[in-house]
């Protein structure tokens, strides 16, 4: 069966050529303007540098217009998106730019850091503007130009077949151990997603106007508001960097009828809501990323007059796998029922060879099956056969369904740490605090915090000859050495950790002993 992602703004551009597609500041752009530009950037991508059907391609930009221009035509030549996080250092990008096997990296100059990991690459860099790709950089390994001529890129220019079970994009999701992994994502995979929550969840309607204030990079912006916007031919305001009183400001202005963002973005949107009245035409809101405190989603609904609506999934379920659907039902502090087409269980989390499926009620690892499910962990089978187990993929998370089928998230398997939105995993951040000379050992968890979610804390043991340094040299280090979502802004000094049978630190006893100290 052929199935192509390019195709959801293709058949967008043909059905609402005149509307706007996308809005960032004063510039607003059509459907077919759209599709056209990104065919020349696929037709420059073709000729000029060699892209073909299977290649990867990466793309390091902020939201800009230049990410779906970018975005779909990478699709439209068959090739495959590989979207880089914004943050990342130039070594992080590096290992990236390598395990993917990248041809090039589409970048935007106002993250000099994609040049600089290209180049450890090796590979060429495209330097993008606010519009197309343009020589205007300085950069010398800025390579290429994309003449705005109207006519390049129309004709005989075709989306190239797809299979729908090639790859369309490679998301990197970082595991507790190791490197980061690439989360290899299908045709079906992204185009069931935006389908799926343009449709059932979200109810998209003819005129909505939706504020993509996530990041493009990450899979809920890319997937819930790009590819479902696309899906059904919105309105897309862009917001680069998001700041609440800016983003109520801009709600109001552009009309904006949907949103989507993590946690600390409704809690930023509440404090602007205390100085400014005015109140934008909302009719859907739309909260993942991390748990929303209910206390903070009464809030909000009070606030903007909106119901909330909690999803749950990850990078390798494309990203949406529950979600509480309206035409369900909505229950607060759960993450809703499995999307269509899609069935979440809950198993025992002690076993990892098979999936032992649990009843209601019980407490376990949520696993899922269906259309979202990723196809593979890239140039790691390893990694891949133990996520993927008896046709279900295991989450790492735990927790429970209830009996109308409603999921609770209740735990992690997995130490991982969501910090305002975005994952932290602590063995990455380890393995860089360890290279500062006056660090023996390091524990890195996760303390509550009441704006970002949680809050990246260093439990340290100083090796002897540096018992006098102190924590705020530590963050400084730190900051200039990972990325700003990583580096860790609590650090705690420790004679020794706690310790189970194995020699395993038990990361519990620190959560629980910082959680106090820290309160």
């Amino acid at each position: 069966m052929s199935l192509s992602l390019a195709l959801l703004l293709a058949e967008s551009a043909r059905k609402y050529p005149d509307r706007t597609a996308v809005v960032l500041g004063e510039e607003r752009v059509t459907y077919a303007r759209l599709w056209n530009e990104a065919r020349q950037v696929a037709v420059m991508l073709r000729d000029e540098y060699g892209v073909r059907a299977g290649n990867a391609v990466a793309l390091l930009m902020p939201n800009v217009i230049d990410f779906p221009r970018a975005y779909y035509a990478v699709l439209a030549l068959g090739a495959v998106v590989v979207p880089v996080h914004a943050l990342l250092t130039p070594e992080e990008i590096e290992y990236v730019l390598r395990d993917s096997g990248a041809k090039l990296l589409i970048a935007h100059p106002m993250l000099p850091n994609g040049a600089a990991g290209a180049q450890r690459a090796g590979i060429p860099v495209v330097h993008c503007q606010d519009e197309v790709p343009s020589r205007h950089s300085e950069d010398p390994s800025c390579h290429p130009e994309v003449s705005k001529d109207p006519e390049r890129g129309r004709g005989a220019f075709q989306i190239a077949p797809r299979d729908e079970g090639d790859d369309a994009v490679i998301l990197y999701t970082s595991g507790t151990t190791g490197k980061p992994k690439g989360a290899v994502l299908t045709h079906l995979n992204m185009v069931m997603n935006a389908t799926v929550s343009a449709f059932d969840l979200f109810e998209a309607r003819e005129g909505d106007v939706l504020l993509c204030a996530l990041p493009l990079f990450h899979s809920f912006g890319q997937t819930c508001v790009m590819n479902t916007g696309f899906r059904t031919g919105c309105t897309i305001v862009l917001m680069p960097r998001f700041d609440g009183a800016a983003a109520l400001d801009l709600m109001v202005r552009e009309r904006v009828t949907c949103f989507a963002g993590v946690p600390t973005m409704y809690i930023a949107l509440l404090e602007a809501a205390k100085n400014d009245p005015r109140r934008p035409p909302l009719r859907r809101l739309n909260s993942g990323g991390a748990a929303l405190p209910v206390a903070i989603l009464e809030r909000v609904e009070a606030t903007f007059g909106v119901q909330v609506e909690e999803g749950y999934g990850l990078s390798e379920t494309s990203p949406v796998a529950t979600f509480n659907q309206r035409a369900i039902g909505v229950k607060p502090g759960t993450v809703g029922t499995p999307i269509w087409g899609v069935e979440v269980a809950i198993a025992k989390a002690d076993v990892d060879d098979r999936v032992e499926l649990l009843p209601p009620g019980e407490r376990g690892e949520i696993v899922i099956r269906g259309h979202c499910v990723f196809s593979r962990y890239l140039n790691n089978p390893q990694a891949t056969a133990a996520a993927k187990v008896d046709g279900w993929f295991r989450s790492g998370d735990i927790g429970a369904l209830d009996d109308d089928g409603f999921v609770t998230i209740l735990d992690r398997k997995k130490d991982l740490i969501l910090r305002g939105g975005f994952n932290v995993y602590p063995r990455e951040v380890e393995e860089v605090l360890l290279r500062h000379p006056a660090i023996a050992q390091a524990a890195v968890i996760g303390v509550p915090h009441d704006v970002q979610g949680e809050e990246v804390c260093a439990v340290i043991i100083r090796a002897e000859h540096a018992q006098g340094i102190q924590s705020e040299e530590i963050v400084v280090w730190a900051r200039e050495n990972m990325a700003k979502h990583k580096y860790p802004r609590i650090v705690e000094f420790i004679d020794a950790f706690p310790l189970g049978p194995s020699g395993k630190v038990l990361k519990r006893e620190l959560v629980a002993r910082y959680t106090k100290e820290l309160r």
